[in-house]
């Protein structure tokens, strides 16, 4: 009879079918003829169901498929692109098992789990995206799966939820400090000391962001007339919010400029400024110092900061730094900044 087998030495019956070149041999448990039969027929309607299942795409499968879907989206900037990938870097390196599962295999439980030890690890931001790039790959896998088997997966990550932001205790120097700073960076830095220090200034007087637009400032940029600097950003990818805007050049970044200009000879096309990283040396300068660590990142605060001390007004200082709500979170993270401004003012109020 096709499909069954029996053997003589132990007069057991088997089940025998070639399902897509791959041949399925399974015990039927049983001596008897007639009922090796009854689940022969049970035996091959399985396996025969079987035949068309495909199988969830393994996660790699489901990161390559994101990755593509990734470099043709011509609506996410390349920064952002990249930043992706950084969390999808990360993603492997805290759970490297997770690339040989299955989509079906990957349980809620286990996607909890990993989320548990990562917020202990990264910073809250990084953690939201890092979850986020999750449930994108897993969604991406799902979808592909739909196409190719009419098969709806629920997403196992799609229970966990982003972690509250907390606001950074902001720890920024006084004005003599963030002096004594800059002049440490630039006699203690080595050679690229000078280069450092304008950058670390160039931060402090403009309050730009360093990647994406203090580093392609050129001498074109600079309206002497106007005193005023305009803010580009990268030339393929332009500014955060891809809107030109225009600083006002402080008497501080006035100095700054001619300083710099005196050392390259002329303005032209090229950046102004000669190295877009100063972490290492900025950490250093702190430490020796003795102020609390500054990253990059913290100088636009700085900047931020020393405007609303000089009186200047919340909605200027946010279009000055390029932010599109009008002040709304230049309010949230200054606002201990903006209530003592308040009461000083209202010390002065004669009724």
């Amino acid at each position: 009879m096709p499909h069954l087998l029996q053997y003589i030495i132990s007069g057991n019956y088997f089940g025998k079918v070639k399902i897509k070149g791959k041949t399925i041999r399974r015990s039927l448990e049983t001596t008897v003829w007639t009922t090796a039969q009854l689940r022969l027929n049970d035996f091959l309607k399985e396996n025969r169901e079987n035949r068309n299942k495909v199988d969830p795409p393994k996660f790699s499968e489901a990161v390559e498929l994101f990755k593509q879907e990734l470099e043709h989206d011509t609506s996410i900037k390349p920064q952002s692109k990249k930043y992706r990938l950084w969390c999808l870097g990360k993603l492997q390196k805290t759970w490297p098992e997770l690339w040989a599962l299955r989509l079906h295999e990957i349980t809620t439980p286990a996607c909890k789990q990993w989320a548990a030890q990562l917020i202990k690890e990264i910073a809250c931001h990084y953690y939201n995206n890092v979850l986020g790039t999750l449930k994108q790959v897993i969604q991406v896998g799902i979808k592909a799966h739909k196409a190719n088997s009419g098969v709806i997966l629920e997403n196992p990550a799609a229970e966990i939820k982003k972690t509250r932001i907390t606001q950074k205790d902001l720890r920024l120097p006084e004005q003599a400090q963030f002096q004594a700073l800059v002049a440490n960076i630039r006699k203690r830095s080595g050679g690229w000391g000078p280069r450092n220090g304008d950058l670390v200034e160039f931060l402090a007087y403009s309050g730009l962001r360093i990647r994406s637009e203090a580093a392609w400032v050129t001498g074109e940029d600079i309206d002497w007339t106007r005193k005023e600097i305009v803010v580009r950003g990268d030339p393929v990818t332009a500014t955060k919010n891809s809107e030109t805007r225009r600083v006002p050049i402080t008497p501080a970044m006035e100095n700054l400029l001619v300083r710099i200009k005196e050392k390259l000879g002329e303005f032209g096309k090229e950046p102004i400024l000669k190295v877009s990283k100063c972490n290492k040396a900025l950490a250093r300068a702190c430490q020796e110092i003795g102020i609390a660590k500054l990253t990059p990142h913290d100088l636009r605060h700085y900047y931020a900061t020393r405007c609303i001390h000089s009186g200047v007004d919340i909605p200027t200082v946010s279009k000055w730094l390029g932010h599109k709500d009008g002040g709304t979170l230049l309010l949230k993270t200054y606002s201990h900044l903006t209530d003592a401004h308040s009461r000083e003012k209202a010390g002065q109020v004669k009724l």
